[in-house]
């Protein structure tokens, strides 16, 4: 029998194009007072939270609960500074993948959810490991043509984690645009990412050898 997808409750904040991929680190600086609020609920309670992309149009409903996208990125708060104003800032570290189910009622300014955790499938094989190993070296050559050092991305291309890692690593680093980022959170087929990733970093290097 299959195990059950693991069930979280936990506060959402919702951000315009913002993506927050697992197995990555997140600074944010707090300074609304809904935001404040829930960072110091969070850190009464477990320290988790989910940080989840606005969908289009949310302008003209920012100030009460615009339309968020279904999948999000959820983690652990690691580094906090309480600024003297009451403000915060923070470090996430990315823990999960979730799906929102459904938003809960709440006597906080801020909104709750109730979220599946999403684990990754399809990450074995040999076309895995070739993709990734592609990916790799794509990102090093992206490295090399901008005149970056590769350590700045030394934990991110590192041989030996699975291949899901390095693909949240490199598209936290590497992939600009808000929508390519939520379809490479919303896909949970490592393979499928994997390929996704990899051509999208083909056509950054196509770009900056045509700039050259």
């Amino acid at each position: 029998m299959a195990e059950a997808a693991e069930r979280v409750y936990l506060p959402i904040f919702p951000l315009p194009d913002l993506t927050f991929f697992p197995h990555t680190y997140l600074p944010l600086h707090i300074f609304e007072g809904r935001y404040r609020a829930m960072v110091t609920d969070c850190l009464g309670r477990d320290k988790r939270m989910a940080v989840v992309g606005l969908r289009p149009g949310y302008e003209d409903a920012y100030e009460g609960k615009p339309a968020v996208h279904a999948v999000a990125g959820a983690g652990e708060i690691v580094r906090c500074q309480r600024l003297a104003n009451g403000r915060f800032n923070i470090v996430l570290r990315g823990d999960w993948r979730i799906r929102i189910e459904r938003e809960l009622p709440a006597d906080t300014l801020y909104r709750m959810a109730e979220a599946t955790v999403l684990a990754d499938t399809g990450g074995d094989g040999p076309r895995v490991a070739g993709l990734a190993t592609e990916v790799r070296g794509l990102c090093r050559r992206l490295l090399a043509a901008a005149g970056r050092p590769e350590t700045e991305l030394d934990r991110v291309l590192a041989d030996g984690q699975e291949a899901g890692v390095l693909c949240d690593r490199i598209a936290g680093a590497l992939v600009g645009g808000p929508a390519l980022r939520q379809e490479l959170l919303e896909e949970i087929h490592v393979e499928r990412r994997l390929t996704r990733l990899a051509e999208l970093l083909r056509q950054l290097a196509r770009r900056r050898d045509a700039d050259a």
